[in-house]
């Protein structure tokens, strides 16, 4: 399934309340290493099973990107029954991202 666009309106429902991990990527349209990492999260969203993937473009959820404190972009975190349980700044492999769905 592809990565789901989340937005302030759906992210209870799509994040927060989800019965599976949800891995949550923030980007930005004018971010390079985003565009780098982008391919990858989309791999993860295809292959994944048993959890969701989300990307929020922290130019339209800017309250969202305060909230989470988000300092830099790509910032991948994963959501289990509401809370983060993992988080991390800048690329990484594709083997990473699994690993931190497995937290």
């Amino acid at each position: 399934m592809a990565a789901i666009h989340v937005t302030k309106e759906n992210f209870e429902n799509e994040v927060l309340k989800a019965d599976v991990p949800v891995l949550v990527d923030f980007f930005a349209t004018w971010c390079g290493p985003c565009k780098m990492l982008a391919p990858i999260v989309e791999m993860v969203a295809e292959e994944v099973k048993g959890a969701k993937v989300c990307k929020i473009d922290i130019d339209e959820a800017s309250e969202l990107a305060v909230q989470y404190k988000i300092m830099s972009v790509p910032t991948l975190m994963v959501f289990k029954g509401g809370e983060v349980i993992a988080r991390n700044s800048g690329v990484i492999s594709k083997d990473a991202i699994l690993e931190m769905l497995k937290a």
